[in-house]
């Protein structure tokens, strides 16, 4: 069994899409589409920068998003395969749940384009700049990053936000909090602490006010049931009903990304090729996170395509 995988913020880069789209009519088909549904030429963003606009969290998200489609879409089209056929699952991580989401047909381009633009505003809008921030946690697993995260707190938000893999795990909060749990980590046994470069203390509490807004905007938006079952963050569970997977996408918000336990609940389910369309950041989390051996494919260039193509 096989599964495709979105990633999250992060994995943006000046110049992602250029070659696929040079290389590819389809490809620049889903770029143009993307900036007509945002009237933005985010495209430009993309591949030319400058870099401090394009990690702007409300350009990042779409443009991530954009870039991961646009690469299925040429496997889909010009290699003639249907992700039905060839996916049991899909999943992604935060942002990566909407591009998982849209390729597997439960949201048009254009509608989740247009949601992670404003779920990018919101979250920026949520907390004035400098009052929170986040953290990576290397050398710790989930049980040590609580137990810091609550030792932090002191009465402020600290709060683990991403479960990424059996030594990887970021903690999100108050600036304050999170810079104390940095320096307690050697009292608890991990191995650094390291302060991300973000806007926004994403998937906490403090997001509360993204939530409020996602919730709006989610139930407008037209959404139906996605072509395989998607893994959704908060549960690490797989769901295919529309007003479910409405009601985690608001949850998510505030809600810890459970990938560890995605990436283990779907290999118990029978998933052995995780497939990675877009980016090269969740691969090596899937193969740490994993119980046994699987394999971890990274989809970008018209080579990793053709290559892809040749084994599915």
């Amino acid at each position: 069994m096989r599964a495709f995988i979105f990633p999250g913020q992060g994995s943006q880069a000046v110049g992602m899409g250029r070659a696929l789209a040079d290389a590819s009519v389809i490809a620049r088909e889903v770029f143009q589409e993307v900036d007509d549904a945002l009237g933005q030429n985010l495209f430009k963003l993309m591949t030319d920068g400058p870099e401090d606009q394009l990690t702007l969290t409300e350009n990042a998200q779409p443009a991530i998003m954009a870039n991961a489609i646009a690469t299925l879409r040429v496997l889909e089209k010009e290699g003639g395969v249907r992700l039905a056929d060839k996916a049991s699952f899909v999943a992604g991580h935060s942002l990566g749940e909407y591009s998982a989401l849209c390729a597997a047909d439960a949201f048009d381009l254009a509608t989740t384009a247009k949601l992670l633009k404003l779920r990018g505003q919101a979250m920026q809008a949520a907390v004035p700049v400098g009052v929170g921030a986040m953290a990576a946690l290397l050398g710790a697993d989930i049980e040590k990053a609580q137990a810091l995260a609550d030792a932090a707190a002191e009465g402020e938000v600290c709060t683990v936000a991403n479960d990424n893999d059996p030594g990887q795990v970021v903690i999100s909060g108050h600036k304050g909090a999170i810079e104390r749990a940095i320096a307690l980590v050697k009292d608890h046994g991990i191995k650094r602490g390291v302060l991300l470069p973000v806007s926004a203390p994403f998937h906490c509490p403090l997001m509360q006010p993204a939530a409020d807004a996602m919730a709006e905007a989610l139930g407008k938006a037209a959404l139906r049931a996605p072509l395989v079952p998607v893994y959704a963050n908060v549960t690490a569970a797989p769901v295919a009903d529309p007003d479910t997977i409405r009601t985690l996408l608001v949850e998510q918000v505030t809600g810890r990304v459970r990938w560890h336990e995605s990436v283990i609940a779907m290999e118990a389910a029978g998933v052995a090729h995780f497939v990675e369309f877009g980016g090269k950041v969740l691969g090596p989390m899937v193969k740490r996170s994993a119980t046994g051996e699987v394999e971890a494919t990274s989809v970008i260039t018209m080579d990793d395509i053709e290559a892809l193509l040749k084994t599915l």
